[in-house]
């Protein structure tokens, strides 16, 4: 059997769009000669489409995608991850489901059973679970295939340690005699999931002699980032085919052969979380129907970063960078953006704060800093005067604007809310310090030249904001810091479990009650959408309430 892999990007609510997409993907299959095409999840509408799914407008019109697909099926097969009305009066008005189109006649639907709602995933609140009316089977050319959708595939009670559900749709689609387990999914990026994925699919292959075709869905959707990275595996449970991640990948493979194909994706975790943060800026910035894109460049990391990032995603043609020195600014600061952009070759612009500052100080009776936290509403005016002349290019030149901020200083609060927060897309906010560092040293090895100045990824972090003014002055090393973070959010590590991994206990509580306090709390959630490369994210990955009288305590004290 020749299978095609449509691993396509698709935008939420562009119906039309997203239509167009799946019947030129169609097409492709059938010029390749193949039997089967498979699609992801939800891609007639948007997996990530929210409230919508509870749009009048929506329900009403769900099956027009099909209407126009199943003509375009003639001498193939298609699975398409799509929504259907529940005709019942209880219960969701949608189901999930994967549509089975043969030959330009619609065989039926595979409704999703396990509906998530862990993370970033909020499926119970606008789907109904799988009936069990609805077969899982569908005989095509005399292979009988097993459709399951997405989390109806996670649930191998031979593969987790720990399971979320009793029962496993994918297992009973084996019992029932399938030849083939398809699996449609909208599965995002994050740190460790393309090996995880490939280890889940390999493992049940092989244990059910059973070849599965694992489609996903790739691109950016506001913060989430599909990666694609699709695979084929055969009944010995080896990869016969793995898609390249994020992009779009419409390409067909002979399941019966058992050799594995050359296509397939490459680099380590860096190197994905490299391309998760472009794909995401690149989607973000195109959905929304943004060209141009502008960024404060302090002459830090960071923003040093989300420039290089911003380049690569949109052309450095098309990317603004504006340097704002204050009287904290160091010279070097200046010197060192000024070399980026000349590596970058995006176009630069300088707007000093300085005389507005001092105008401002005197006005509003401050005094200016003579060292850091002295006069903690002097320090951030000067990040907010910033974040005025960022929104208003960003007004008048219709120029998205992309705040640099590191999921560590966000982490704790350190950071200025209507100043350095401000912006249409928080391009780091998942991304630790240290990786921000890794990132920047693995771009400039891939390309074998040092677009990104050392100089800058060796600087000792400062916000410049008063004099001789360091990171380290008010926050632990980040190198100390950011593996306590990791296992608080990735992991969701108890502060006895984060100790124990060798952590010291003071610092431990002191990090984990500055992360949780209410005022930290107050400021993250007015950040823009955050680009996710991790489980349990700041933002939609991580719900937690503004309001509230939780503290930690240290009951062993040293």
């Amino acid at each position: 059997m020749r299978v095609t892999i449509a691993q396509i990007n698709t935008t939420n609510g562009d119906i039309a769009g997203n239509t167009r997409k799946i019947i030129e993907a169609i097409e492709k299959a059938k010029s390749d000669l193949s039997d089967l095409v498979v699609f992801p999840e939800v891609v007639t509408h948007g997996y990530t489409s929210q409230d919508w799914f509870q749009d009048a407008d929506i329900i009403a019109e769900v099956d027009e995608p099909l209407r126009e697909i199943i003509p375009a099926t003639e001498g193939i097969t298609a699975i398409i991850g799509t929504i259907r009305r529940n005709e019942d009066t209880d219960g969701r008005r949608l189901y999930n489901s994967a549509a089975v189109i043969a030959n330009g006649e619609l065989i039926g639907f595979a409704d999703k059973t396990l509906l998530p709602e862990y993370d970033v995933f909020d499926d119970p609140r606008y789907f109904e679970p799988s009936d069990g009316r609805h077969r899982r089977l569908f005989e095509v050319n005399g292979v009988k295939l097993g459709v399951v959708v997405c989390e109806d595939f996670w649930n191998d009670k031979t593969f987790w340690k720990e399971r979320l559900y009793e029962t496993d749709p994918t297992d009973e689609v084996i019992a029932m005699g399938a030849d083939i387990i398809v699996s449609v999914n909208a599965s995002p990026y994050n740190k460790g999931k393309i090996k995880l994925r490939c280890d889940m699919v390999a493992h049940r292959a092989k244990l059910q002699k059973k070849p599965i075709v694992f489609v996903n869905l790739v691109g950016g959707n506001d913060g989430i980032v599909f990666d694609g990275a699709s695979l084929i595996a055969d009944e010995e449970g080896d990869i016969i085919l793995q898609a390249a991640a994020f992009e779009e990948f419409v390409e067909t493979v002979e399941l019966d052969v058992r050799k594995p194909d050359a296509r397939g994706i490459t680099g380590g975790e860096i190197d994905a979380i490299h391309s998760a943060l472009v794909l995401g800026i690149r989607d973000y910035a195109a959905k929304n129907g943004f060209k141009k894109a502008v960024l404060g460049l302090s002459g830090g990391i960071d923003s040093t970063l989300v420039a290089a990032l911003a380049c690569e995603a949109m052309g450095p043609e098309n990317v603004l960078c504006v340097m704002m020195p204050s009287p904290f600014s160091s010279e070097g600061s200046i010197k060192d953006s000024e070399e980026l952009v000349r590596n970058l070759g995006c176009e630069s612009r300088i707007e000093p704060i300085s005389a507005t500052f001092e105008v401002l100080l005197k006005q509003m009776g401050l005094h200016k800093p003579t060292k850091g936290g002295e006069s903690l509403a002097a320090e951030n005016m000067q990040s907010r005067l910033r974040g005025v002349i960022l929104m208003a290019i960003s007004n008048a030149e219709g120029r998205l604007l992309l705040s640099t901020g590191n999921k560590s200083e966000l982490a704790v609060g350190y950071c200025t809310l209507y100043g350095d927060t401000n912006g249409g897309l928080a391009v780091l906010g998942d991304v630790l310090k240290t990786e921000v560092w890794q990132i920047a040293r693995h771009m400039n090895d891939k390309v074998g030249r040092e677009i990104i100045p050392n100089k800058i990824i060796d600087k000792k972090p400062s916000a410049e904001l008063a004099p001789n003014q360091f990171d380290q002055d008010s926050l632990p090393p980040y190198e100390v810091m950011d593996p306590i973070l990791r296992m608080y959010f990735e992991q969701k590590a108890s502060p006895t479990e984060i100790i124990d991994a060798g952590n010291d206990a003071d610092r431990v509580y002191w990090i984990l009650n500055k992360v949780e306090h209410p005022a930290n709390e107050f400021k993250r959630q007015q950040l823009p959408p955050t680009i996710i490369i991790s489980k349990n994210a700041i933002g939609v990955g991580r719900r937690r309430p503004i309001t509230h009288k939780f503290k930690r305590y240290n009951d062993n004290p040293q």
